[in-house]
């Protein structure tokens, strides 16, 4: 019997010329990114169509990624966005009675290629010593790799500093949104009694932040991430959602600030924020934002209410932090990572304005931070109580 080991047909290469073969799965060709890690045990599809991994790779650090499969009721958004994912065990056949494709299949449809056989592990401690590498990733079901060119287009990669995705990843226009949280047996219900017009800025929003949004009463009208404070005010809603999305935040907010700000200005409606939607707001208060070393992508984060002492564990992806140091007065932090005391909340002291950096529709705790989303509508009740 041969014992001849199988020809690798990918390759992964680090900037730095560090090489990992493996056995690719999903599309074929070359992906250039930022490499980051993700610690969740589940929920794969999502993170692979959810906006804000654009311009990145992901490595899973649990070993068994694919064996429940894919179905379209996952997706975050129409297409896979992150461009590959890097894996220790080859996606097995699923075994699951939700699933309607496997990964590869699912992967080599929508044009991203995947790794397996690779030591995640190691590929996990090298990011979190020396940061988020740059990464070329390679598949050739022949294993034909020009390793130079590989080594020499992750080199090349411009990096996400300064980088805005979120024009690439938002809506074209302007949509509404009336699906709901799923619920057994029917799916996701519709919801058709709102109480809230709400207006969420689309930076890459994922639609299960839009379907808790409308599971707490809103009427949500979805705007592209370009949109102006004369957009937003002349659909008179009673709240402001500012969603996730991927890129560095200080080059989004070159737009999205003015049109916070100018909001702000004009109204005292309730404003909410999550992921990069929580740094456009600090940005626009006037804080700013810094890239992190490896960022936080998982979904066993705890975060720490500093105002009530409660720990959530959250769902968290992101590679830039808002630096809570910079906050201005009339702007406090509420809530802390607890793995290294970053920033991960804040609000106004005087108006209802608030933002988290974790994703609290993600249902890590697995309704740890759904309050948050209540919290919102609550706003939104007592601002229309309110004598003018």
């Amino acid at each position: 019997m041969s014992t001849a080991k199988a020809k690798p047909t990918a390759c992964l290469a680090l900037a730095d010329g560090t090489l990992f073969y493996g056995k690719g799965f999903g599309s074929t060709g070359q992906r250039v990114a930022e490499l980051c890690f993700n610690t969740a045990m589940t929920g794969y599809q999502e993170i692979m169509t959810d906006p804000s991994y654009a311009g990145q790779i992901v490595t899973f650090t649990f070993p068994h990624i694919g064996n429940t499969g894919v179905n379209p009721e996952d997706d975050e958004t129409a297409e896979p966005v992150a461009e590959g994912l890097v894996v220790k065990w080859d996606p097995t056949e699923p075994s699951n009675w939700r699933a309607a494709e496997t990964l590869s299949a699912w992967l080599a449809r929508r044009d991203r290629v995947g790794i397996g056989g690779v030591d995640t592990r190691r590929l996990t401690r090298a990011i979190r010593q020396q940061g988020a590498p740059h990464v070329a990733l390679a598949h050739d079901p022949d294993g034909n790799f020009d390793i130079e060119a590989l080594v020499a287009a992750a080199r090349a990669f411009p990096g996400l500093v300064g980088l805005d995705l979120a024009k690439d990843v938002t809506c074209a226009q302007s949509y509404r949104w009336d699906e709901m949280r799923w619920a057994w047996p029917d799916g996701y219900p519709k919801q058709d009694n709102p109480v809230h017009k709400v207006v969420a800025i689309d930076y890459g929003a994922k639609r299960n932040i839009l379907r808790c949004l409308a599971s707490v009463g809103c009427d949500v009208t979805v705007l592209p991430a370009t949109a102006t404070a004369e957009d937003v005010l002349a659909l008179n809603p009673d709240g402001l959602f500012l969603s996730n999305g991927p890129g560095d935040p200080a080059a989004t907010g070159a737009y999205a600030v003015p049109m916070i700000q100018g909001v702000m200005e004009a109204s005292d409606m309730p404003i909410f924020g999550i992921c990069l939607g929580h740094q456009m707001l600090a940005l626009a208060l006037g804080a700013k934002t810094v890239k992190m070393n490896h960022g936080h992508h998982g979904a066993n984060h705890p975060v720490k209410d500093v105002e009530t002492g409660k720990v959530e564990i959250t769902s968290m992806n992101h590679g830039f932090t808002v630096d809570s140091q910079t906050l201005p007065a009339g702007v406090i932090e509420t809530h802390v990572s607890l793995f290294d005391g970053s920033n991960c909340g804040i609000r106004m002291t005087e108006r209802p304005v608030f933002s988290v950096q974790y994703h609290p529709e993600a249902s890590p705790g697995p309704t740890d931070s759904m309050y948050l989303f209540d919290r919102f509508a609550a706003a939104m009740v007592a601002r229309e109580k309110t004598p003018v």
